[in-house]
């Protein structure tokens, strides 16, 4: 065991989110893999610490005990809430790439409504994990569903995909998903898309 991976433990505390010790392993062997010496200065910590590290946030939808408590409080109405152009980071399964962009979340309350800082939270932990973005899409709608037991909800991602940019076609372009929880009025989806186009004008 290496001086960085139980620096590491130590961080973390008592949970074992990740085995830091096989992915340093991996990550080392990585590098070997593509004609670099995992020993030269600036690489040991890249093998020892940082990428283990780094997967270890990235991967913290993967936990339940990385998730928001999702408070809530009396509500005065049952008009749709929208929150739009929430920052979003994810990684593709099949590349282990970055795709990043904005998802827009609207719900109708059902005698609660949840702090609007929590529903960023929320999105932000749904896409820490490997997934593709029609899976996060739909998560993201599900997921907030169950948790603040809402009617409604409707969720909208657009983003940009590196292994696309990166790699295959090179050229960046963005990618929109949507997904809908239960029967929303064609007067709230209108009042969603009327949102998200404001905050495009802005």
């Amino acid at each position: 065991m290496t001086n960085s991976h139980s620096e590491l433990k130590q961080q973390t505390g008592s949970e074992r989110d990740i085995d830091y010790e096989k992915a340093q392993r991996g990550v080392r062997l990585l590098l070997e893999a593509v004609g670099e010496d995992p020993e030269r200065h600036g690489l040991t910590e890249t093998w020892q610490r940082r990428v283990p590290e780094t997967f270890r946030t990235l991967t913290e939808g993967q936990r339940e005990a990385s998730k928001p408590t999702m408070r809530t409080f009396d509500a005065q109405t049952d008009d749709l809430v929208v929150k739009t152009d929430i920052p979003i980071y994810s990684l593709c399964e099949h590349h282990l790439l970055p795709f990043f962009g904005t998802a827009h979340v609207a719900y109708r309350p059902d005698g609660e409504v949840v702090g609007l800082s929590k529903l960023t939270r929320y999105v932000r932990w749904q896409t820490r994990q490997l997934t593709m973005q029609e899976r996060l899409t739909n998560d993201i709608a599900s997921g907030l569903a169950d948790e603040i037991d809402a009617p409604a909800v409707l969720v909208e991602v657009n983003a940009t995909h590196l292994c696309e940019a990166m790699r295959g076609v090179e050229t960046e372009s963005t990618t929109t998903t949507r997904a809908s929880v239960g029967d929303l009025t064609e007067e709230e989806r209108e009042q969603f898309r009327d949102a998200i186009v404001r905050e495009e004008d802005l």
